[in-house]
């Protein structure tokens, strides 16, 4: 067994010498790199973020397909180092294969110097039928040899190379190939083939640009006439699909078009596509976790703007009884803070119970001021309690409710109330000429049933538990409560 697959094509399908290649290769590129920018496209368009999966490289001599290959070379020098491993599948051009053809050598050369062939990437597909070892596929085979150059060139000396010869195969056994080598982002798949043969040139550009659709919709029934690359494409194709590749077109022409070409080298033209295949974009969230995160995110708006309430309300307080604010929370910044808000500030003594509430049911000031005006008010003014004191700050208790705007309660009855009265959720306004009360969804843990809430609520406003009228006005609305008594004082 040869230890190495020696450099069959050198100095026919590109030049012999190191140094002669070396210029060859960077002049190719350095096309490429001019053909984007005429084409107003970066090089490396659609490969920003990760490196193309698989591309489709035409393999003639450089003279008519290197700068169409190179299209597809130049993006990977960004890449080097992450990719580690290049899979390169191609058609035999002079010895039968059943199958695929694997290499028993260690590497294969060129002028530039060696490439390590993956060996366990190999051993990996011994137990597959449609695979064989032999070196005689690859010993002449040029549509494998012209691609190394490029990746050496772009990658330097950090990958292995995965080399299989591609006879007669169906694409469901080139895919299984594919799919036992397919790896990660350190794997590159690499399809040699050239388009169209020896037809005339304005048939084979109609012809080519077919093929090229054919292959942008993932064809797996690709024919020799169209691609002489067709069997191992056809199966790259299969497998690109199930992976959700997306695919780019980078260059199209033939061999006519090629630097130095004359009109008469238009009889008889061959055909060059070079497509990338771009990993599918990571899946976004799902519903569910779109709908988790939208929660947290207003979680964290909610917890912020509890914190500025409770910090403004406090503050209030305190600078009113003459305490030093250094020791109160500093104020949160919200945006809702200074937006036009109506606030209740609600207060309870060490032993829990009630020791204020004041508020306003209109929004007609910056919420900021509402909570701040409110907290004093309830504080020192409301009239069903004497005002506080200093020894009382200790341990007071401070909730904040903001309210939403009131809808109407389009009743009849008071029959008719009690059954629209949503439990531990609606605040309720109400109003008979120029009596008006108001009770905090709060309030429903005291009175659960809706016959009580609403009796207690009219006695509030001045009639008895009793009274109905024709055009009483209920109103109601909900409210967002920040305590910092809840949680340990977790506004506090």
């Amino acid at each position: 067994m040869n230890a190495v697959r020696s450099a069959a094509v050198a100095g026919s399908f590109y030049p012999g010498s190191a140094q002669e290649l070396r210029r060859a290769v960077a002049g190719h590129l350095a096309s490429a790199a001019v053909s984007a920018k005429r084409s107003g496209r970066p090089a490396d368009e659609g490969a920003v973020d990760r490196p193309p999966k698989l591309l489709v490289v035409p393999h003639a001599g450089y003279l008519y397909s290197g700068d169409v290959a190179a299209l597809a070379y130049a993006p990977l020098a960004r890449w080097r180092g992450q990719i580690r491993r290049v899979v390169l599948l191609g058609p035999v051009h002079r010895v039968a294969v059943r199958g695929l053809a694997a290499p028993t050598v260690e590497a294969f050369e060129t002028p530039l110097g060696r490439v390590p062939l993956d060996r366990a990437a190999l051993a990996s597909l011994r137990d597959l039928p449609q695979v064989g070892w032999s070196d005689l596929p690859h010993a002449h085979e040029h549509a494998l040899e012209v691609q190394l150059p490029f990746l050496q060139t772009v990658l330097g000396e950090g990958f292995a190379l995965v080399p299989l010869a591609v006879g007669q195969a169906s694409p469901e056994q080139v895919a299984q190939v594919l799919e036992r080598l397919w790896g990660g982002e350190e794997t590159l798949v690499v399809i040699s083939s050239d388009l169209s043969h020896y037809l005339p040139y304005a048939q084979a550009q109609a012809r080519d640009e077919a093929t090229v659709q054919r292959i942008l919709h993932f064809a797996t029934d690709l024919r020799g006439d169209e691609a002489c690359g067709a069997a191992p494409l056809n199966g790259a194709l299969l497998v690109a699909r199930r992976h959700g590749l997306a695919p780019r077109l980078l260059g199209l022409c033939n061999s006519a078009d090629a630097r130095g070409m004359t009109p008469a080298d238009r009889g008889r033209v061959v055909g060059y596509g070079t497509v990338a295949f771009d990993p599918a974009p990571a899946p976004g969230p799902s519903e569910e976790e779109q709908a988790d995160s939208k929660a947290d995110e207003k979680a964290t708006e909610e917890a912020t703007l509890g914190r500025a309430l409770i910090a403004t309300a406090r503050q209030s307080i305190a600078e009113a009884l003459g305490l030093d604010t250094a020791s109160t929370p500093g104020l949160a910044p919200h945006p809702d803070m200074d937006r036009a808000g109506a606030s209740f500030v609600t207060l309870h003594g060490a032993d829990g119970r009630l020791r204020g509430c004041v508020g306003r049911l209109e929004p007609i000031r910056p919420l900021r001021e509402d909570v701040h005006a409110n907290a004093r008010a309830a504080a020192f003014h409301d009239t069903r309690f004497p005002p506080l004191r200093t020894h009382e700050w200790q341990g007071l208790q401070v909730e904040v409710s903001v309210l939403d705007a009131a809808e109407p309660l389009a009743v009849s009855s008071e029959a008719e109330a009690r059954t629209a009265l949503r439990p531990g959720v609606d605040g309720l306004i109400f109003e008979w000429r120029h009596a008006r009360a108001t009770f905090l969804p709060q309030v429903w843990q005291q009175l659960p049933d809706a016959g009580d809430f609403l009796a207690a609520l009219k006695r509030k406003a001045g009639v008895g538990a009793d009274f109905w009228s024709t055009d009483v006005r209920l109103s109601r609305y909900r409210v967002r409560s920040f305590a910092d008594h809840e949680a340990g004082r977790r506004f506090a």
